[in-house]
């Protein structure tokens, strides 16, 4: 957590230097540094987002060890804040199979309240305890195989089996990406309400993002559809 809070407190422009000895320094431009205003909600979210990580990630890592017997359940929650980042957030793992949950600077400044930041938080949270990775990399595999076995019998040349196989892969790894959204957004509102929080309202985040709509091999579904999965876990609490 003490990485954490030292990249918060960098993004909220707390962060002070040094002086250096050298000619006196001239007086500061008013326009050389953020306003006022603009500390201020850094400050906000800066604090909106320690205690969400602080309330949610113990719900997540309980309801992990409830659910699973072997997976590791110690998340770890980093900010990503490579310059020009989109609003985001992902879950991945280490080496080690830790789970990581990042979060883009954009993304924690963005959202209007601990609502939605709690439940993407569980979201991604989520993905983790479902077990979505080790799945969508056995459909990926599949894809291959079943692509690559057709290219051959086909008498296509290695190159062509090769292309096939990639092809394959990536058509595998995304025929569920729908689907694994939707289980995830449903398992992270029973998690967002564990934790405390209003989920539908969490939810609400979705009516500020482009609609994705129902594409083909798309990765996310439509937000109707992911709406009405929250609605649906929710009013089974």
């Amino acid at each position: 957590m003490r990485t954490l809070l030292t990249c918060l407190f960098l993004f909220a422009g707390l962060a002070a230097c040094a002086p250096v000895p050298g000619p006196a320094p001239q007086p500061p431009r008013p326009e050389a540094g953020p306003s006022a205003t603009a500390r201020q909600e850094a400050e906000i979210a800066v604090r909106r987002f320690v205690e969400v990580v602080e309330t949610v990630e113990p719900v997540a890592e309980r309801e992990c060890r409830a659910r699973t017997i072997r997976a590791e359940c110690d998340f770890l929650i980093v900010v990503d804040d490579r310059p020009g980042q989109p609003p985001n957030a992902f879950q991945t793992r280490d080496r080690r199979g830790r789970p990581i949950i990042a979060f883009t600077v954009p993304l924690i400044a963005e959202v209007q309240n601990a609502d939605e930041l709690a439940f993407v938080m569980a979201h991604e949270a989520a993905h983790h305890l479902l077990g979505h990775i080790d799945r969508q990399r056995r459909d990926a595999r599949t894809g291959a195989l079943v692509f690559g076995e057709l290219a051959s019998l086909t008498g296509g040349g290695a190159d062509v089996v090769r292309s096939a196989q990639e092809l394959g892969a990536i058509v595998g790894g995304r025929s569920y990406s729908k689907e694994y959204e939707l289980e995830a957004d449903a398992l992270g509102t029973i998690l967002t309400i564990r934790a405390g929080y209003d989920a539908l309202r969490g939810a609400a985040f979705f009516d500020r993002v482009p609609d994705p709509g129902n594409r083909f091999l798309g990765t996310h579904p439509p937000n109707a559809a992911r709406l009405e999965a929250v609605r649906r876990a929710a009013a089974g609490l």
